[in-house]
């Protein structure tokens, strides 16, 4: 009573095998691209990609060109040495929830309805330490200058409380952090201002994965009723990220641990 393959029993319009052989023998010659192979032998550039995942071939960006050797990818981290060297600092657009729900409520149809309706979106101002991952976080209702300005004022009077002395800080290009305003909020406050390149977010990545679990263990953890709600919610969370988080980057222990002398690091 075993289950039968649905694989067919002939299939006719299959690629000859000895095709399939030469564009193997090509691939593993010249190293050569779907497209490029099909120029040479001329099947479709889909058929050569089809053959090539049907053998299971390793992709391009996992060979040594020269040797065609299989590498592995070379994953970069970096972690500053001790709270207060880099700080990174981000804005996360949040779309408000209508009161009574949103769509993970009244589902997908009444929650475009509602978005319609007009209410507005948030904005997440977020700093976190790069040696510890101790997190800051406010809602604003925009993400204009002034208001980051602010926001880093208090985020620095924050990490000051928990012994951290913020000596730079790292933002991508958003208008509000190529201000004049910004720049010199940071100059008087003698903390460095480093932008990430251009379409480089991963240079922001501790801000970036915080910004994903931000949205996953909170903003849509559960389905809030209304906005306010979720709000009245995020104090809660972030102490817990901050002080009872396991965090895998940082050994499977929370932030807190990582700043000396903190309070609050055991309630």
């Amino acid at each position: 009573m075993t289950d039968r393959s649905s694989r067919p029993h002939h299939s006719p319009r299959r690629t000859p095998t000895r095709i399939e052989r030469r564009i193997i023998k090509v691939r593993v010659i010249r190293r050569w691209g779907p497209a490029r192979i099909a120029s040479l032998l001329r099947p479709a550039a889909s058929t050569v990609h089809a053959v090539l995942r049907r053998y299971r071939m390793a992709h391009l960006t996992e060979l040594d060109r020269a040797t065609g050797a299989i590498i592995r990818k070379t994953v970069r981290r970096y972690e500053h040495p001790a709270p207060g060297d880099l700080v990174h600092v981000d804005i996360k657009k949040l779309g408000n929830i209508p009161d009574g729900g949103g769509h993970r409520v009244l589902g997908r149809a009444a929650g475009r309805r509602d978005r319609r309706r007009g209410v507005g979106y948030a904005y997440l101002h977020n700093a976190v330490d790069d040696h510890s991952r101790l997190a800051y976080t406010e809602i604003h209702a925009d993400e204009q200058a002034i208001t980051a300005v602010g926001f880093w004022a208090r985020a620095q009077a924050y990490f000051d409380s928990c012994g951290i002395a913020a000596r730079r800080v790292l933002t991508d290009n958003g208008s509000c952090y190529r201000s004049h305003v910004w720049r010199d909020a940071l100059t008087s406050a003698d903390v460095v201002h480093k932008r990430t390149r251009p379409y480089r977010p991963q240079t922001n990545g501790k801000v970036e994965r915080f910004n994903r679990t931000l949205l996953e263990e909170w903003a849509y953890a559960r389905p809030y009723q209304r906005e306010s709600d979720r709000r009245a919610d995020l104090p809660g969370w972030l102490h817990f990220y901050n002080h009872h988080r396991r965090h895998t980057g940082i050994g499977g222990h929370p932030p807190a641990s990582r700043v000396p002398n903190l309070s609050g690091q055991y309630t």
